[in-house]
């Protein structure tokens, strides 16, 4: 009992009532009843000042029976109203980080306006997501999808994409892609539709961000850039752009007939009608806002090219874009304009030829490329 006392008297004058292994290994050695009778005795006699021995003796890792009795003492202690404060709660060891995005892509835009988005969410601590969608200028987000992924397999989808698909992908901010994606929510909450639902467990992180700023032009047009700009249309990444086929299904079939007519007339009064027949439709069809739409997408594929780099498709599309935007200008005459309406002709042509299935010309929202790699 003697050197159970003096132990428990040596470490409540250290202030911290820490043992030391010696005397840790006394007490283990000591019997159980001598342990428990020491300790009530050292608490009744200290009260409050025994509570820092005791709850370093009620302390995992101690022996059993020096535990069990330190704790009873504590037990009694808290009777009488005497005990410890409460500890505060462990800290986590990691603390979970917010998801962030640290790069992004974007496709060119197809014909019927969409483009694929993949944007990478950095986690922390090496956890990567890829959020990858289909973004629409009219529809908003037609296609989600994404997941956890690897930097190699990230670095092997990207080398796929490059090799094999037909519009071209450019690494940009990702504040930027994260805008055009906040761009598409607004489109769907003005029109009062939804996104996909596979969309529902990414939202969180777009939810406080801002529409990407519209690409602007500069106002001023260079007559020799605009005298070109049909000649965007020959290039593979504008392959897909003209006006929907459906829209001009009646004029097509004018333009055949015309085309075809047995009567005798010049080629200058059958040049007249075909020119006739495509100002008519670019009037129809060329409304303020569908100008604005084609003006948005040939300002997005100027700067796709500016990546690339391709500086002179990138001139020409910022010289036909702004033609449209100037609606002071009359789109009847501006060539990149005729070249979309004369090629939705032919198209619409074939499709009344039975030479093209109308599910293949039409430019209603669809995928450009694919989503992303499940």
């Amino acid at each position: 009992m003697t050197d159970v006392r003096s132990i428990l008297d040596a470490a409540r004058g250290r202030g911290d009532g820490s043992v030391h292994p010696d005397e840790a290994r006394t007490l283990a050695t000591t019997p159980a009843e001598e342990i428990d009778a020491a300790l009530a005795d050292f608490a009744s006699e200290h009260g409050a000042g025994a509570l820092a021995v005791l709850t370093a003796l009620a302390a995992p890792g101690r022996e059993r029976a020096v535990r069990r009795a330190a704790k009873r003492a504590l037990y009694r202690l808290a009777q009488r109203g005497i005990s410890a404060p409460a500890a505060p709660p462990p800290r986590p060891v990691v603390e979970r980080q917010t998801e962030r995005a640290t790069r992004a892509w974007l496709s060119g835009i197809d014909g019927s306006g969409s483009r694929a988005t993949w944007i990478l969410f950095d986690g922390g601590w090496g956890g990567l997501r890829l959020c990858s969608l289909i973004v629409n200028d009219v529809a908003g987000i037609v296609d989600v999808a994404g997941g956890e992924i690897t930097k190699r397999r990230l670095d092997r989808e990207l080398a796929t994409l490059r090799a094999t698909q037909k519009l071209p992908w450019v690494e940009v901010e990702p504040a930027r892609a994260v805008g055009l994606v906040a761009e598409a929510l607004a489109r769907h909450e003005g029109a009062g539709t939804s996104p996909p639902a596979a969309f529902g467990r990414w939202r969180p992180l777009f939810a406080s961000a801002s529409p990407a700023p519209a690409p602007t032009h500069s106002g001023d047009v260079d007559p020799a850039l605009l005298g070109r700009s049909a000649t965007l249309l020959e290039r593979p990444e504008l392959a897909g752009w003209f006006i929907e086929p459906a829209a001009v299904q009646t004029d097509a079939l004018d333009l055949l007939q015309t085309r075809e007519s047995r009567l005798v007339v010049s080629d200058q009064v059958k040049a007249e009608r075909e020119d006739a027949i495509v100002q008519g439709v670019i009037e129809r069809e060329l409304t303020p806002d569908a100008r604005g739409r084609w003006a948005r997408r040939l300002l997005e594929m100027a700067l796709v090219f500016d990546a690339v780099p391709e500086p002179e498709p990138a001139a020409l599309a910022r010289a036909a874009a702004g033609a449209l935007a100037d609606e002071t200008r009359d789109a009847r005459y501006q060539p990149f304009v005729r070249a979309l309406v004369e090629r939705a002709l032919e198209v619409a042509g074939e499709i009344a030829l039975g030479r093209l299935s109308p599910s293949q010309a039409t430019r209603q929202p669809g995928a450009a490329g694919r989503a992303a790699p499940e």
